[in-house]
């Protein structure tokens, strides 16, 4: 058994800026084998103040493909620089596994990782990652950074994971039912669903999750369930300190639902009471035992017969 890092990936504009949303698509070969997880890592040097709080607070949104197939699909349900409070993104980052959103706390210095989880063995030879990322705006300028991906190769990893696309839902003030779409031909079992709000406020009065409850719960006590209020939502704060990170009970506007292994043989169906009308996205979360064969690439079922005597007859007037 073996951990090993790769260096696929490295620039110094991938970074977000001050001028607006930034939008940035990467592409890059990379050696076959048994990848556990990608590593984001991120630095800038910049003006006092450009995020607030945690670094996730500017991902708007993080697309990765892996030799065609979409494995990690997240959409922030509010991205903003100067929301001083943990981020969704980094909440949703380590509700799948603590240290999966770390930051070196600092201001106008910034380094952040983001291991987004994978979990697939891929062929032999040259295989294709494609990454679209979204940032917003920083609340200041920033003069210069970096951006990398690492790909860390596992020999003992045990899971493939599948962040699959959002459910969108504009609910009205009041209890309404919310069908979360799971997609096709992924196997596997639901671990868990991410629900966000469109802005840093719950407005939420409860949700009942039909798999697991016949009453609705309110979101303390879901929070109470999936480890939150233990105070294990941690995320950097420079105005609070450069030395240690900062704890929290709750990210407002967002909220992780475990599903225990929920199977897939309909979609995720949820009573949701809301106290006002917003948009809400839900953001299933797919994992499986990985397969140790390797991912199929699949094989040609049609010949293709070569025949150069008789290419040349047929360019003639002649047959055979």
């Amino acid at each position: 058994m073996a951990v090993r890092y790769n260096l696929i990936y490295s620039d110094t504009s991938s970074i977000p800026d001050n001028s607006g949303a930034t939008t940035y698509n990467i592409g890059e070969n990379l050696p076959g084998g048994g990848i556990d997880e990608f590593i984001i890592r991120i630095t800038t040097s910049n003006t006092t103040n450009a995020i607030l709080a945690d670094f996730g607070n500017v991902m708007s949104s993080l697309r990765m493909i892996l030799n065609g197939t979409t494995f990690f699909d997240f959409r922030s349900g509010y991205a903003s620089a100067s929301n001083n409070a943990p981020s969704q993104f980094g909440y949703f980052l380590n509700s799948l596994g603590r240290g999966r959103s770390v930051e070196v706390p600092g201001d106008t210095a910034k380094e952040v990782y983001f291991r987004i989880p994978c979990g697939r063995n891929v062929p032999s030879g040259t295989s294709r990652l494609e990454v679209t990322l979204t940032y917003a705006a920083t609340a200041a300028a920033v003069a210069s950074g970096t951006f990398e991906i690492y790909a860390r190769y596992n020999s003992a990893m045990q899971t493939t994971t599948t962040v699959s696309a959002a459910t969108s839902f504009t609910h009205s003030a009041s209890e309404e039912q919310v069908i979360v779409r799971l997609p096709q031909g992924v196997p596997g079992t639901v671990a868990g669903v991410m629900v966000q709000n469109d802005s840093a406020a719950d407005e939420l009065n409860g949700i009942r999750v039909l798999s697991q409850s016949d009453f609705s719960l309110d979101p303390d006590m879901f929070r109470a369930f999936n480890g939150d209020l233990y105070e294990q939502i941690v995320f950097a704060d420079d105005d609070v300190s450069t030395t240690a990170q900062q704890f929290a009970v709750a990210v407002d506007g967002g909220l992780f639902l475990p599903l225990f292994g929920l199977s897939m043989d309909s979609d995720i169906r949820l009573q949701v009471n809301s106290s006002a009308a917003t948009t809400r996205t839900y953001t299933p979360v797919i994992t499986a035992p990985v397969n140790g064969s390797g991912e199929f690439v699949g094989q040609q079922t049609q010949a293709v017969v070569t025949n150069t005597a008789t290419s040349v007859l047929d360019g003639t007037t002649e047959s055979a």
